[in-house]
């Protein structure tokens, strides 16, 4: 049985053809992609892009509930202890702990750390499954990783995987954009906000990403 494919917001022609599904279907988007370009907001999400999915996951688990900058801070203090790049999970649950924990990660975040590599050296996690797998799937794979909830797995999906039909509905900054651009009084719960995301299915990834842009 041949693999199935998804397509990838990375594609130039998936994601104007996204957009312009987009200006089709939702008169507010249609105005934030007239105000920040069709391919501007592409280019830019580029710089963003994890292609390594495990550096991906730590990067996920290091930024967790700190500043952008604290947790570029750790990231490079850790690639300075091990040569200059990430640990693979082998050398990770061979070395010290307190090498890692050096670097400032703390000791839960350790604990998150340790349980990806172990779960990645005895089969448990196949992060090339990933490529032929559903969205919600690999979510709930995710999900059984200590210290990965639903959030983290989307921004994977996202930022690496750059699926097209992502919705992080618990996401605060896409919350703002949508309150701010649907001039709402307050911020959508979920079940407003995924009722506003239904008219930008199949392509909720990239109008998230309009979203977000409009913040700035």
């Amino acid at each position: 049985m041949a693999s199935k494919r998804y397509p990838s917001i990375s594609k130039k022609a998936t994601w104007l053809k996204g957009v312009s599904y987009l200006e089709k279907n939702d008169r507010v988007l249609r105005r934030l992609i007239a105000k920040t370009g069709r391919l501007d907001v592409l280019l830019e999400s580029k710089k963003y892009l994890e292609e390594d999915h495990y550096a991906s996951l730590v990067k996920s688990i290091i930024y967790q509930q700190i500043s952008t900058s604290a947790g570029r801070s750790i990231i490079r203090r850790l690639t300075e202890e091990f040569g200059g790049r990430l640990p693979a999970p082998a050398e990770f649950l061979r070395a010290n702990p307190n090498k890692v924990k050096k670097s400032g990660v703390s000791p839960q975040k350790y604990s998150y750390l340790k349980d990806l590599c172990q779960r990645i050296m005895d089969g448990r996690l196949e992060l090339k499954r990933f490529a032929r797998m559903d969205d919600e799937d690999i979510i709930n794979e995710l999900d059984l990783v200590r210290g990965i909830g639903r959030w983290t797995a989307e921004m994977y999906l996202i930022g690496t995987l750059r699926r097209t039909d992502v919705l992080p509905a618990d996401d605060l900054g896409l919350k703002k954009a949508v309150q701010k651009a649907y001039s709402l009084d307050s911020l959508p719960d979920k079940k407003k906000l995924l009722a506003i995301a239904e008219k930008w299915r199949p392509y909720r990834t990239i109008a998230t990403i309009y979203m977000w842009r409009s913040l700035d």
